[in-house]
This record gives C-alpha cells, sequence and structure tokens, in this order.
C-alpha cells in the first residue's frame, strides 16, 4: 500500500537535500515549498475526514457573494455569526493581507455581514508569508459555523525516515505552528511511530490521547485517532496536520482545521482525491510542465535550465551559481524525453521573461543525444528562441547529436563539458 508514498517521499527529500548543498536560501524555499505533492483546500480536506468518520465543524463553500449569503444563513446557528474563511494553499491565511487591502483572510462576521465582506474577498489575491510578494487568487470561500473551542491541540501524521513509517506527532498545546510548539512546550511534544502493516493499535491511540490530556470521553477521542491514521493510510498522504484538534463545549473532539498533502505517484488509484486539484493555486508554468510529465520549479534566476535528471539538474545549478550566474529554474526532461517534450519544455523556457539565456546539459544514457538534439533544433525553430542557447551533449550518439546541431543552420553555441557550458552561458548575459 506505501510502496509509491515512500518512493515519494525518498525522491522528494533526495532533491531538498541536494539542493541545500549550495543554492541560495531564496532557492531552497522555492525547492522545498514546491515540490510535487497534492495539496487540497481546507473545505475539501474536510469532505474526505468526514468520509473517514471524523468529526468536522459544519461548513459550506461558496463562490459568489450570493452563495455566500446563503451558507451564512445556514450556517449561523444560535450565536448569528459565522467564520468566513479564505481558500488558498498557503499557511498563515488569518494574519495575510489581500492587495486589495482587506486584512487578514478569515474573518468572524455576523451572518447579515458576510455577503458584503465576501466581495472583498473573492477574486482578490491574498499575500502571506508562505505565497511570496505575489500572493495567491481567493476563488473560493469556505463558510464555517462558528464553535466554542474550549482545548486547542496540535495533532499530525507525517512519514518519518528514521523509522520508516508514519509516525504520529501530538501535542497537549496547539493552535500555533508546530516550530513555536516546540519551542515553547517541548516537553508536551509526543512521537508514537506507527508499524504501516500492523497499523495504529488500540494502545498507541490511547498513548496519543493521554499526550494530548483529552479531557472529555477518551475512548471516543481513540476513536477519532483511529479515524485520522485510517484517512491517512487508505488515502495515500504523505501529512495530515490537524491544528487545532480541539474539544468542543458539547464535549467533542473536532479537527477543526487541516492542512493534508497526498502521494502524486498514487494518483492513479485516489482518482476522486485528485480531482481536486486546483491549477489556479499552483505556478502556471509547472502546471504545463505537468502536462508534458516535465519535472519543473521555476526559480528567481536569469539562466534557464534544461537538464535530463535531477542529480545533473542539481550539479549543473551549482556550477551556474559558482561562475557568478543564477538559474532561472529546475527543469528536468527525465531519461526518455520525447521530441515533442523537448519542443514544450523550451516553450516553458522561452515564456518566462527573466530567462537571458539557455544552458541545455545532457548526458545520454537512456535518453540519446541525437534524439535531444532533435529537439532542441525543432524547438527553436518552432519556439524562435530569441536568448543565447547554450548546449552541452555527452553520451550515447554524441556524434550524431552534434552534427544535427551543427548542420542546423541555427546560432547554437556548442559546449566541451559542464564547466564551459556554464562559463560560456554566463558571459552570455554579462
Amino acid at each position: 500500500m506505501f510502496s509509491s508514498l515512500f518512493r515519494s517521499s525518498g525522491r522528494a527529500v533526495a532533491q531538498a537535500t541536494r539542493a541545500n548543498v549550495a543554492a541560495t536560501p531564496e532557492m531552497r524555499g522555492a525547492l522545498l515549498q514546491q515540490l510535487r505533492f497534492l495539496n487540497v483546500h481546507e473545505y475539501q480536506g474536510a469532505e474526505i475526514m468526514q468520509k473517514f468518520g471524523v468529526n468536522v465543524p459544519p461548513g459550506l463553500v461558496a463562490t459568489t457573494p450570493e452563495e455566500v449569503a446563503k451558507a451564512a444563513k445556514a450556517m449561523g446557528g444560535d450565536s448569528g455569526e459565522v467564520v468566513v474563511k479564505s481558500q488558498v494553499l498557503a499557511g498563515g491565511r488569518g494574519l495575510g493581507k489581500f492587495k486589495s487591502g482587506l486584512q487578514g483572510g478569515v474573518h468572524i462576521c455576523k451572518v447579515e455581514e458576510a455577503e458584503e465582506l465576501s466581495k472583498k474577498m473573492l477574486g482578490e489575491i491574498l499575500v502571506t508569508k508562505q505565497t511570496g510578494e505575489e500572493g495567491k487568487p481567493c476563488n473560493q470561500l469556505y463558510i464555517a459555523k462558528k464553535v466554542s473551542l474550549v482545548n486547542e491541540m496540535y495533532f499530525a501524521i507525517a512519514l518519518d525516515r528514521a523509522s520508516a513509517g508514519p509516525v504520529i506527532i501530538a501535542c497537549s498545546e496547539g493552535g500555533t505552528s508546530i516550530e513555536d510548539l516546540a519551542e515553547k512546550f517541548p516537553d508536551r511534544i509526543i512521537k508514537v511511530p506507527v508499524d504501516i502493516f500492523e497499523g495504529i493499535t488500540d494502545e498507541q491511540a490511547h498513548k496519543v490521547v493521554e499526550g494530548l490530556q483529552v479531557t472529555t470521553d477518551k475512548n471516543a477521542a481513540a476513536e477519532q485517532i483511529k479515524c485520522l491514521y485510517n484517512m491517512f493510510a487508505k488515502s495515500d498522504a504523505t501529512l495530515v496536520e490537524v491544528n487545532p484538534l480541539a474539544e468542543t463545549a458539547d464535549g467533542q473532539l473536532v479537527a477543526a482545521d487541516a492542512k493534508i498533502n497526498f502521494d502524486d505517484n498514487a494518483g492513479y488509484r485516489q482518482k476522486d482525491i485528485f480531482a481536486m486539484r486546483d491549477p489556479t493555486q499552483e505556478d502556471p508554468r509547472e502546471v504545463e510542465a505537468a502536462k508534458s510529465d516535465l519535472n519543473y520549479i521555476g526559480l528567481d534566476g536569469s539562466i534557464g535550465c534544461m537538464v535530463n535528471g535531477a542529480g545533473l539538474a542539481m550539479a549543473t545549478m551549482d556550477i551556474i551559481q559558482m561562475h557568478g550566474g543564477t538559474p532561472a529554474n529546475f527543469l528536468d526532461v527525465g531519461g526518455n524525453a520525447s521530441e515533442g517534450q523537448v519542443v514544450e519544455a523550451f516553450k516553458i523556457l522561452t515564456g518566462d521573461a527573466k530567462v537571458k539565456a539557455i544552458l541545455v546539459n545532457i548526458f545520454g544514457g537512456i535518453m540519446k543525444c541525437d534524439v535531444i538534439a532533435a529537439g532542441i533544433v525543432a524547438a527553436a525553430k518552432q519556439v524562435d528562441v530569441k536568448v543565447p542557447l547554450i548546449v552541452r551533449l555527452e553520451g550515447t550518439n554524441v556524434e550524431a547529436g552534434k552534427a544535427l546541431i551543427a548542420n542546423s543552420g541555427i546560432n547554437i553555441t556548442t559546449a566541451d563539458d559542464l564547466d564551459d557550458a556554464a562559463k560560456k552561458a554566463v558571459a552570455s548575459i554579462a
């Protein structure tokens, strides 16, 4: 069940680790934040949790002010108030700010005020500490019932490399980031590794409940912990973070807010979940790259890179930096790319206004140099590349590949090795 989950996690960690070797802080942040795991909106996470028997506060999603008004009336309850939550795939929504000027992406308001408030949120760009200055569009609002929470806790299930399996992380304090909790209350955090074949046991569930210091029905709370683990395992999640997991005034344990990530390798068997993907929250270049089965991560430099293999891509980025340049992206065409994929890769690279030069670095193994060369020539003709193009080829059919480039009639600078290629790329925009 978990084979693809661990394969994806290992790949992601390896890429992030390699990126940390010589990348700038900005590049490391981009690489760490944009590893390709499916992230779903809060309202979608609530729907998934409910299917597995997890208690969540009642709520309705709305995409127009009129829908907001109806949802607010339905969720108002005795308090006459609702919680209006912006739905963007980033943390720190409550402290974020809309570019329109409205402070905060989460508001508690009276039922009759919700519609007018929504007009300042829907269709606007929300900037949080995780979105960067560009922010993310808010196209949906989650109108939730205002619930009286008497005790807030932290709960998460993540993948642990040390135990080679899932680990439950719990803290009797909640409502703030786990980093802050670890600093302020390190003695209140417990970790419970779970055997992926055996699953969570009653004893482990009760251990988590004790660590959370639940004051209501402990048996019912243990069942909720098991439901959360069951969801994690059966939906191919890579992360379930419930913050806060809370006790309500009527004695229920509820997942008041949750972040859930899913393994992209499991898309073929989690079709309903992956149908929830919201491309408006992703870098459009990454969306286009994924359509062509290319691995792409946009960065802030000026030299576009097209490479086959993650390790070679990292090495290429490092050497560009060593010679004074800055990479504009991580683009891995893989070991068996077609000519069409190479053309699409060039379209993505040339579509980035920050790219002032393109460096192609291919080591031919499974990927033959003549195939990549044909793709480069075709792409250069189709896309009309107007920036310096530097190509380094080595490996299978390299002489045939070099001949194709030499006879193409296109202004392409060739390089003998990676160091030479990086120097020429940096010099071309100096």
